[in-house]
């Protein structure tokens, strides 16, 4: 049965869905999450039959892009059957791109698996290449593992783009050895502005706020950059690197330039529906779709959260609260 595209008020196809299904993960990075972080009562979240049956929905229903992400998505305890059945859909047609951003740390077991499904790219998180600084950051990561799971997802054919927030006394020093290590290795860079507002645990934020600006300012010191006219749909600009041939991307979360064209909205892990990242309107589908084995009532809920998705966002800092994983949320709409 052919189903009406999804259209927001702004005539927009929304066509690109992230999913978060897990809040968990295996790192605590600073800027992230506490140290101890108390996580989701186990009956809150989708089961992966629910999170499949939501998506196959959005799917139906025009959804041609999933972004799958967390927490730390492959941490998720049977999530390989999430992905092989995306990878069904992949098969089936309707959807046409399946990706996820992770931290890299279970890579080396899950990249062969990813890459049978019809996973061809994957944004890590990567944010030093220094392993004191590697394990300060995230407090319980190791480089050595996540470096192994990125050269895991070569060899099994993956694309990888890393994602890195610039920080402000932890990795200025290491911009040009990040841009040269990716040109080497032949992956894709974006570098994420850190969202400043407030602190997190013991890390202030205000303190580590690297202005993108100044950071493109310090690249040209030493690099011929251009502007691309690439665009995902998402919200970074793009430049081509002369010296190496690289593509860097930038994302400043504070900008409102990708909104006109944007054309997705994120799920979390316990199936409320975010229309905008940067407003907290949100619609709940774990009500319609545990109410009923039939998806009538969760296609009019999804339709009804459409219907008010804005034209654009509006960060508030003055009222902003802190939910965990702001920057990475922002990261994570890297396309």
């Amino acid at each position: 049965m052919a189903h009406v595209p999804l259209i927001d008020p702004f005539a927009r196809a929304i066509n690109y869905l992230r999913v978060s299904v897990t809040d968990r993960c295996d790192f605590r990075c600073t800027y992230c999450m506490t140290e101890h972080m108390s996580f989701l009562p186990k009956a809150e979240l989708l089961t992966l039959e629910e999170l499949d049956r939501l998506c196959a929905a959005f799917i139906r229903m025009g959804v041609e892009k999933l972004r799958i992400t967390g927490g730390e998505p492959l941490v998720r305890k049977g999530i390989m059957t999430f992905f092989e059945a995306m990878g069904r859909q992949l098969q089936e047609g309707g959807l046409k791109e399946l990706t996820l951003t992770t931290n890299g740390s279970q890579l080396r077991r899950y990249a062969t698996e990813l890459a049978a499904v019809g996973v061809k790219r994957i944004n890590v998180s990567l944010d030093t290449l220094d392993d004191a600084k590697f394990a300060k950051v995230t407090r319980w990561g190791r480089l050595a593992q996540v470096r192994d799971g990125i050269d895991a997802a070569r060899e099994a054919g993956l694309r990888v783009k890393i994602n890195t927030v610039a920080l402000k006394g932890v990795n200025e020093d290491e911009l040009f050895p990040l841009v040269e290590w990716c040109a080497r290795e032949g992956h894709d860079l974006t570098f994420i502005e850190v969202m400043p507002m407030g602190e997190m645990g013991e890390a202030d934020r205000l303190d580590q706020y690297w202005s993108l600006k100044d950071l493109r300012a310090e690249l040209e010191t030493r690099f011929t950059l251009s502007d691309l006219p690439d665009r995902t749909g998402g919200p970074a600009r793009y430049v081509r690197v002369a010296d190496t041939g690289q593509r860097i991307g930038f994302i400043t979360p504070l900008t409102h330039n990708f909104c006109e064209s944007c054309n997705r909205v994120r799920l979390t892990c316990t199936g409320e529906l975010y229309m905008c990242l940067g407003q907290e309107d949100m619609a709940d589908l774990r009500a319609p779709l545990r109410a009923n084995t039939a998806d009538t009532a969760l296609e009019m809920a999804i339709r009804a959260a459409i219907a008010r998705k804005p034209k654009g966002h509006d960060f508030d800092y003055s009222r902003q609260t802190i939910k965990g994983q702001m920057s990475r949320h922002m990261s994570h709409t890297g396309g």
